[in-house]
């Protein structure tokens, strides 16, 4: 039984994939959601469950328990003939006519198949890395294409999922440990059988966490539904609240922005409640993006709790200690405790930055128990303030980290519960039991400062002139939306399916890539997919795609062309800044 002295810490894991399907022809163009649904939702399912006084709040986004969704369904009406599977490396998986070498389709197939950690996944298999070498000779030696052959694409492919699947599917599927001693020469067959695998993890994700939901273990969460940024759609200028002379797009707000903040929410609990058949309680805000209207409207929407980067603490104790000499003393109060702001009832919560930095980037070349040992020492250190209203937050993704680690973070994830969940004076919690029953009434500032959990700021989404490009399109493609909507000429499915596209269109994740830090092709795939989703949002409300669509966001911008360490995370603070 856990101790009332104990210090709540909270894991908290952010489950996210951007749409990657495209809505007009129901094709996805990267195969990132089921990927991951059988490397990781899987794996950090499986990890609570084995250790049943865990307990962690897992946060998912709409659009990728909508994808998991699609995925079930097509391959389904494929079992039965009747439809295809959207996904062309997960088509290839199974197809009884894999493409002839040399041919565009084999040559975009071993390129897919290259695309996992060369250390962790590719290396780690000796048939997969002799088969990831032959490819990159395949790939420089035009001359030899011709001697490849189906069956070598068949066995990269087999490697290829194999590589991605979990580490607790790995020690407990005899089908993948069957084809793993096989090593070579899958029939199809094999592939099929790995195919049922895949179908099953991603079948099970749902039933396994609404389970862990249902027994106390996991408090389920939500974000906005296409991981929009809301503080940025409700108004522009909430950027300048912590970077007063950032440069902002040619359209000073976008259009309508708090009808579409409204549509985002609701649609969010709409999908979430089918998945898991539960009403969420808290909200984390697209990359931890809140302002003080951002707190409104969540509360209008019924939830009670949301998280953000403790940057974003930081700003505001400043802004309340320069803006009230009774409130001076505020500004050296700690991260590790929760706030309401102004006339706003929802708590808000800040991640530990210096903490959940160690493991995203840190502690992935250690050995699990020196790490695990290293972090809880400074929860220790923390404890030890002995402020009754103290909880530990560490926020981040619950996918991307662990691919740097050995085994997936097998080891150190089941190290990090096994002890928090049997530690003396700390006790891992759920912010939902936090606000139901805290100790203290949570402080109040007379004011939230406009942030997110990178850098305090929204310079990673705007600012940039690519990423103000991309709003400019956005804002134009809204008034065009907004125009065809008041003219009426949408029956109501058409209406429905622009709405779901255009909220695509306002995910974060597009903004985030663009600008002048991230690596070229990276850069350019989400370019692509962006102007696509823009495009189809034209095609569905009737309306001719500008040519503003087709240029390039970054011919005013320098991108990368260098390799980015794990381009897809970033730290809470600058690095030379990090506590």
């Amino acid at each position: 039984m856990a101790s009332d002295t104990r210090t709540p810490v909270v894991l908290c894991w952010h489950m996210h994939q951007p749409c990657y399907q495209d809505l007009d022809t129901g094709e996805f163009l990267f195969p990132w959601v089921y990927l991951h649904s059988i490397k990781d939702y899987g794996d950090m399912a499986a990890h609570i469950e084995n250790q049943p006084d865990a307990r962690a709040v897992v946060n998912f986004a709409p659009t990728l328990l909508e994808q998991i969704e699609t995925y079930l369904l097509q391959i389904e009406q494929w079992r039965y003939g009747k439809g295809a599977i959207g996904d062309p490396l997960l088509a290839a998986l199974v197809s009884g006519s894999l493409p002839e070498a040399g041919t565009p389709a084999f040559n975009d197939l071993i390129e897919k198949c290259l695309k996992a950690n060369p250390e962790r996944i590719i290396q780690r298999y000796p048939a997969f890395a002799r088969l990831a070498e032959l490819a990159s000779l395949y790939r420089k030696k035009v001359e030899l294409q011709g001697y490849m052959s189906e069956a070598f694409l068949a066995d990269l492919l087999v490697w290829y999922h194999l590589g991605w699947m979990g580490e607790t599917v790995r020690l407990e599927n005899q089908c993948v440990q069957s084809l793993q001693v096989k090593g070579q020469k899958f029939t199809l067959e094999d592939r099929r059988a790995l195919l049922n695998v895949i179908f099953e993890e991603l079948a099970s994700i749902g039933p396994r966490y609404r389970k862990l939901a249902l027994n106390g273990q996991v408090e389920l969460a939500v974000s906005p539904y296409s991981h929009a940024m809301i503080p940025l759609l409700l108004d522009q200028e909430s950027a300048r609240e912590a970077l007063p002379d950032i440069t902002l797009p040619e359209h000073s707000r976008y259009p309508g922005g708090e009808e579409r903040v409204d549509w985002q929410l609701q649609q969010a609990r709409i999908v979430f409640q089918r998945f898991f058949d539960i009403e969420p309680v808290g909200c984390w805000a697209s990359e931890g993006g809140v302002s003080q209207r951002t707190l409104g409207v969540l509360e209008q929407h019924g939830f009670r709790w949301t998280a953000t980067g403790d940057s974003v603490l930081h700003n505001s104790l400043k802004h309340a200690a320069s803006n009230s000499p009774e409130t001076r003393q505020l500004a050296d109060r700690g991260t590790h405790q929760p706030y309401t702001f102004g006339d706003s009832d929802v708590t808000v919560f800040f991640r530990d930055d210096a903490l959940s930095d160690l493991i995203g980037f840190t502690y992935s070349d250690w050995h699990a128990k020196d790490a695990v040992g290293d972090l809880v020492h400074h929860m220790e250190n923390i404890a030890r303030s002995g402020k009754p209203d103290t909880v530990i937050s560490i926020i981040m993704d619950g996918e991307n980290a662990w691919e740097y680690y050995p085994e997936n973070g097998f080891h150190f994830l089941s190290e990090l519960y096994r002890v928090l969940a049997n530690h003396p004076q700390l006790e891992l919690t759920t912010y939902q039991k936090q606000i139901e029953a805290p100790l203290t009434k949570p402080e109040n500032l007379p004011y939230l400062v406009a942030g997110s959990w990178i850098y305090g700021t929204f310079s990673t989404w705007i600012g940039d002139p690519a990423k103000n490009c991309a709003w400019d399109l956005l804002c134009e493609a809204k008034i065009h939306f907004d125009q065809a909507m008041a003219e009426g000429k949408l029956g109501a499915e058409q209406a429905e399916i622009a709405r779901k596209q255009l909220a695509v269109c306002e995910g974060s994740d597009w903004f985030w890539w663009f600008g002048d830090y991230n690596p070229k092709q990276v850069v350019r795939d989400f370019e692509d997919l962006y102007r696509r989703h823009l495009v189809n949002l034209y095609e569905f409300i009737g309306c001719p795609v500008p040519a503003s669509v087709f240029l390039p966001l970054n011919q005013n911008s320098r991108v990368n062309d260098q390799h980015v360490e794990r381009s897809t995370m970033r730290r809470g603070h600058e690095k030379d800044g990090a506590s």
